[in-house]
């Protein structure tokens, strides 16, 4: 098994040119391995497909079921084609979140820059969906009820929807990273009486952040379907 800290330096040297830094290169080393390792689980998964699932492909029909199963309730039967979305950014934040639980790793989702990715794609596909879905007429979402409060109704919608990656970015960022912050503290303090409860903390922390991102990001993209008043 290759050592986490000579993985890290590989990715280091080779961003090295892109004058990276060093935080910055290892939430991108450690993101390209939770995606070829979901990759790889995905394959493994579905190389033998089963009329009767059992092992792996049983774990992972549970977990794309849930999800849908959450997708269509939040909204509705139009959500089901934003499925592969939703289920990419849950599962993906989920796994960034609990990687930071293996000694010697640390979770992408506690760097700013990956939480501010998940929140563009989420911001983007948002309006993409919305035009889309509306033409020109989407644009009356941020118009407001009453005509001749449209130019401030934009106004404020227009700071209202520029703050929803704002808040996405920082509400993932500031909680993965305090916890990591918190937990290597305790460590330093009590290393042989911490590790158990703040190891069952870290994995309810992260089902919470994931499923907040999720739920967040299934409302924002039904908001931009319904009909404008």
């Amino acid at each position: 098994m290759v050592h986490p800290l000579l993985f890290l330096e590989f990715f280091r040297k080779l961003l090295e040119p892109l004058h990276v830094s060093e935080a910055s290169a290892d939430a991108i080393a450690y993101t390209w391995l939770i995606i070829i390792m979901l990759l790889v689980l995905s394959v493994l998964a579905t190389s033998a497909l089963k009329s009767i699932p059992g092992g792996l492909q049983n774990f992972m029909e549970v977990v794309v079921g849930g999800i849908e199963n959450m997708i269509v309730e939040t909204m509705g039967e139009h959500g089901r084609p934003f499925f592969p979305l939703i289920a990419t950014l849950a599962i993906f934040i989920l796994v960034s979140n609990l990687t930071g639980l293996i000694p010697g790793f640390f979770p992408p989702t506690a760097n700013i820059n990956t939480t501010a990715a998940c929140a563009v794609i989420v911001f983007l596909s948002t309006h993409v969906v919305g035009i889309r879905h509306h033409g020109l007429h989407y644009l009356k979402h941020f118009m407001g009820p009453i005509a001749w409060l449209a130019p401030i109704m934009f106004f404020i919608e227009v700071i209202g929807h520029l703050s929803r990656p704002v808040s996405l970015t920082l509400r993932l960022f500031g909680n993965m990273n305090g916890h990591e912050l918190v937990l290597m503290i305790f460590f330093g303090l009590a290393p042989f009486l911490v590790p158990l409860p703040m190891m069952l903390m870290g994995v309810l922390v992260s089902f919470i952040q994931a499923f907040v991102f999720m739920l967040l990001a299934m409302i924002y993209i039904q908001g931009s379907l319904e009909e404008a008043h």
